[in-house]
């Protein structure tokens, strides 16, 4: 098993690392200047945005959501039109096979230069602003928040 786990790469990095360094680069800086913006906003800049990083498409749910789309209309065209039309949804399933795979396909190109994130960049987003209104603050040395978290059973439970 040591073997294919070389082939598959991690999960929380596999898009990145099929996306170019230039467009990780900007997709970083555009993070780290909308946090100093909203860190500038005050507790209610932070409070908005960390609601509005609740409801961010990250880019799986992006890729699912157009294979399924374009898999759908092409099986009724098949379907109604063109049997030929189900070599199209034949693609889709084969790259989207390919994404959960290697974290690569088409479209991906295309979606991480429109600036679409990872579910991860997402989160460590939304863990910057949880610090900056140092929601981590306790009162003893105790490490009480990592086992609450812990305990949860998600590491973004408590996000």
């Amino acid at each position: 098993m040591t073997h294919l786990a070389s082939f598959f790469p991690p999960t929380t990095t596999r898009v990145e690392s099929n996306t170019c360094a230039a467009v990780n680069k900007a997709i970083h800086e555009a993070m780290v200047q909308r946090i100093g913006r909203i860190a500038a906003g005050g507790p209610a800049a932070i409070d908005r945005r960390l609601q509005e990083l609740n409801h961010e498409w990250d880019i799986e749910r992006s890729l699912e959501t157009g294979a399924a789309s374009l898999s759908l209309t092409t099986l009724t065209l098949a379907a109604t039109v063109d049997r030929r039309w189900a070599g199209v949804t034949a693609a889709v399933a084969a790259f989207l096979l390919l994404h959960a795979l290697q974290g690569w396909c088409p479209p991906l190109v295309v979606f991480r230069r429109l600036g679409v994130r990872t579910a991860h960049e997402i989160n460590v987003e939304r863990l910057a602003l949880r610090l900056l209104r140092d929601d981590f603050r306790v009162e003893t040395r105790a490490p009480a928040a990592a086992v609450s978290i812990a305990d949860s059973g998600s590491p973004t439970a408590a996000l």
